[in-house]
């Protein structure tokens, strides 16, 4: 298909196609004449995938083009550790110092021992969930994280629940692309759960404790 099908079958204006070609987010057509190309149904699926990432899962364009050199990439890697290829990938780094930050490192790394999980000492989210850490104690929300036990027992279900969906996709394009969306839009949309939950709850309690009008 010409660029121009190719715009109207995914919905992304042509400058902004020319863009992600430039940027190298979508691999070049197969040259058809000094100025066109031709794209086909990969091409449509890949450009699909980058509207997702930066329309839904909010991700700049820098990050968009990390996650889509891990699919492209962690192809030649054993199934576990393309996984852990593109979930780091979409990972945001935290560099933390000082004795506030090794403190909140050394909780996490006890819940994370203390739930048995797999999670190597490198994984960019353990200091990722410090800094969370950090954070509330310097708001004076430290209690919060009593709570994360609860976090890690529902992350742990909903993790199961993603891979298990992952797993019969087929292909390892189709998986490494399953895993990206899973996160990513996973999050928002668990995101978005939580926060009604949130209202679903508060209108519960408070009614219950007759401060409803």
């Amino acid at each position: 298909m010409r660029i121009a099908e190719l715009s109207r079958r995914s919905d992304v204006p042509v400058p902004t196609i020319k863009y992600y070609l430039r940027e190298g987010l979508l691999p070049a057509g197969e040259r058809t004449g000094p100025n066109q190309a031709s794209y086909d149904d990969g091409h449509l699926r890949r450009l699909r995938l980058i509207r997702a990432l930066i329309d839904v899962g909010g991700l700049p364009v820098a990050k968009v083009r990390d996650v889509l050199d891990a699919i492209d990439t962690a192809a030649d890697e054993p199934l576990h550790e393309m996984l852990g290829v593109v979930a780091k990938s979409i990972g945001r780094t935290t560099s933390g110092e000082g004795e506030s930050f090794a403190e909140a490192r050394a909780t996490v790394d006890e819940m994370v021992q203390r739930h048995g999980w797999h999670v190597d000492q490198g994984n960019p989210h353990r200091d990722e969930l410090a800094g969370v850490l950090v954070g509330l104690d310097q708001l004076g929300h430290s209690e919060l994280s009593k709570h994360f036990d609860v976090y890690f027992d529902a992350a742990q279900r909903i993790a199961r629940e993603d891979l298990d969906y992952v797993s019969k996709l087929g292909g390892l394009e189709a998986i490494l692309e399953g895993v990206v969306i899973g996160t990513i839009l996973g999050e928002a949309a668990f995101a978005a759960i939580r926060r009604m939950a949130h209202v679903d709850a508060s209108a519960r309690l408070f009614r219950e404790r007759g401060l409803t009008q």
